[in-house]
């Protein structure tokens, strides 16, 4: 069955009952926070508590992710070392700027699969790109092994550049456009920032339809409250739903497989419209409505 990454929520790895009721939200994936969330002193303890919540709780069908720490500080290395070996394949990789970061990630975790009998490649890793290095990279990034996810962190981002983080986002169309098309060439998923403002529903749900519209696949969260709002843009609705199985059976009877084009409803449909069509079905049938 085809997955869904709609909604990313951010949950602090310090606080013991989200580690437990997280899934009550049900996102489609959720990242537990051992970095900017967690205070210095906490770190430690976050770990800790975020080992045996992978040890003992069953997150279900929803993917369970890890913001680690970055590996040039004192807390990147050990994250990966301890989170690993209890049960972690998933880990969002902070202010990745370089293939080089990405690599010296894999060589860590090929280690700690090969001592832990974890076939090597299992564990991927969602690059976070947070600084204009990282945008600027993303191709090269996007095309390492082990990433499944492209994402761009908007408030380093805007810090690194000393622009200004606006409602209207103008200030992020460039990374969020090169970032949306590379991930596209690397056939890995294109994931957006956090929208800050909780506050601000109608911005919210703005900026999920632009980002939605512009070929994204999903949206990171830092409120339960945004769930419903971004699974109701990225879920399919059902108009889309029966046009594309009239597509989807309008090219079976014409046996259109390859190449060539066929009208329906007095418009054209070729190949790339067929694949949208199959695409929407697929996520409708991900998501429980067919």
């Amino acid at each position: 069955m085809e997955k869904l990454y709609r909604s990313w929520l951010f949950c602090p790895a310090n606080n013991p009952k989200l580690l437990y009721s997280a899934t009550t939200y049900a996102p489609d994936a959720i990242i537990f926070d051992l970095e900017d969330a967690v205070p210095v002193d906490e770190k430690d303890d976050a770990r800790d508590l975020l080992v045996e919540a992978l040890k003992t709780i069953d997150y279900k069908d929803i993917i369970v992710l890890a913001r680690v720490n970055p590996l040039y500080t004192p807390f990147g290395e050990k994250d990966i070392r301890e989170l690993v070996p209890a049960g972690l394949r998933y880990i969002r990789f902070p202010m990745c700027e370089t293939v080089q970061h990405v690599q010296e990630l894999d060589a860590l975790l090929t280690e700690l699969e090969k001592a832990n009998n974890i076939p090597v490649g299992t564990v991927k890793v969602a690059a976070a790109l947070e600084t204009p290095l990282g945008v600027y990279n993303a191709l090269a990034i996007a095309q390492e092994e082990r990433i499944f996810a492209i994402s761009l962190g908007a408030e380093d981002f805007t810090r690194s550049l000393g622009a200004t983080r606006t409602s209207k986002g103008v200030e992020l169309d460039y990374a969020r456009g090169k970032i949306v098309l590379e991930a596209s060439i690397a056939g890995v998923l294109a994931i957006d920032t956090v929208w800050a403002d909780i506050s601000n529903k109608e911005g919210f749900q703005a900026e999920v339809v632009h980002i939605k519209n512009m070929g994204f696949d999903g949206k990171a969260c830092i409120h339960p409250a945004q769930i419903d709002d971004i699974h109701d843009v990225f879920t399919p609705k059902k108009e889309e739903i029966e046009q594309s199985l009239r597509i989807i059976q309008a090219a079976q009877e014409s046996g259109i497989k390859d190449g060539g084009v066929i009208k329906l409803d007095g418009k054209m449909v070729d190949i790339p419209v067929i694949q949208k069509a199959e695409r929407i079905v697929k996520l409708a049938k991900a998501a429980g409505i067919l």
